[in-house]
């Protein structure tokens, strides 16, 4: 499979919620991370998404160009190219865009999306992510309504935060206290806004204590059980079973039992950062903690470029990622679960 069309995503996301497992949503920040994306999906045989955040949508334009909308378009294209021979259905996505950068990130990319569909072509990008945790909830249903519709027109899916989610990702960080839990209100005032599909499509990262990056547990108090209550008294006014199509956010070092939970209650994607890049990183610290006199010229001596080739170390920091990967769909039960 190449990059998964419009349609497809969401038949994937269908499938996830039909069989009661999640999609594993992966962090990249590079050709090289992305490739080990792929590798960890196709390996676990599961289906996934790539994203890209608000700060490496701007690495990726490079430091003298500083585009986040280009930077975002250049991976998309390396990702159309190489993901058609890992036999999976895989979906590109920006995550976390606070209102700041609406212009300059999510709306152009949108707005290319309407006019490569005006074309006849799929949009580069499945899915887009609004985060109106630092808002108001009824600025931030404003904004998902205005967006909403342009995704409609891009035919790709919004993603929202209805809540805030603790810690820090990329600059967006929020304390960790009794605010990250949303509410039925909050979830009545999203369906109020923007329909349940029918203005279209979108998914909803509420929050039940969530925290962003490396945290000590005994802090964080997920309470998984909160998207059940929501999901059913949402779905007796609404007489539709589980109406949202929930999203974890701060997955990274959640035990196997609030995974577990957090998707039987409706949750189709996690996104999942810190762990993958700690994998990746580990790996290339151990390769230059071990070779450190043939990466480094000491002495005046010349070094051994078989162990500083970039190759060299990057290899196996791929593969340590795309194990992580494979972890994470096992936990998550998209494991052998491919739509294909």
């Amino acid at each position: 499979m190449t990059i998964a069309s419009s349609d497809t995503y969401a038949a994937v996301i269908d499938h996830a919620k039909a069989r009661g497992f999640a999609l594993p949503a992966i962090n990249v920040t590079s050709s090289q991370s992305l490739n080990a994306a792929l590798q960890g999906f196709a390996d676990a045989e599961s289906d996934g998404i790539i994203q890209i955040s608000l700060g490496t949508a701007l690495y990726l334009s490079g430091n003298r160009v500083q585009d986040r909308a280009k930077g975002s378009r250049a991976l998309a294209l390396y990702a159309h190219e190489v993901a058609a021979d890992y036999g999976v259905n895989v979906a590109l996505h920006t995550d976390h865009c606070p209102k700041q950068h609406l212009d300059d990130w999510v709306r152009p990319l949108l707005n290319d999306g309407i006019e490569r569909r005006a074309r006849g072509l799929e949009p580069l990008f499945q899915s887009h992510m609004w985060d109106g945790s630092a808002v108001p909830l009824s600025e931030n249903l404003s904004v998902a309504e205005e967006l909403l519709e342009l995704s409609a027109r891009a035919h790709t899916i919004l993603e929202i935060e209805v809540g805030v989610v603790g810690g820090e990702e990329d600059g967006i960080s929020h304390d960790i206290n009794d605010d990250l839990y949303s509410t039925v209100d909050d979830a009545r005032a999203t369906v109020a806004a923007l329909g349940l599909g029918e203005r279209g499509r979108y998914l909803t990262a509420l929050t039940f204590g969530n925290v962003h990056g490396v945290y000590n547990p005994a802090a964080v108090h997920l309470r998984p059980e909160l998207l059940g209550d929501i999901q059913r008294e949402i779905g007796a006014e609404t007489g539709r079973e589980r109406p949202f199509d929930l999203v974890f956010h701060g997955g990274s070092g959640s035990s196997p039992q609030d995974i577990a939970a957090a998707v039987a209650h409706g949750v189709v994607k996690m996104n999942i950062d810190t762990d993958t890049q700690y994998a990746f990183t580990r790996s290339i610290a151990g390769h230059m903690l071990s070779n450190w006199d043939r990466v480094v010229k000491v002495d005046g001596g010349y070094g051994d470029k078989k162990y500083y080739d970039p190759r060299a170390w990057g290899k196996p920091a791929e593969n340590a990622m795309a194990a992580r990967v494979v972890q994470a769909a096992e936990e998550l039960g998209s494991a052998g679960n491919s739509l294909r």
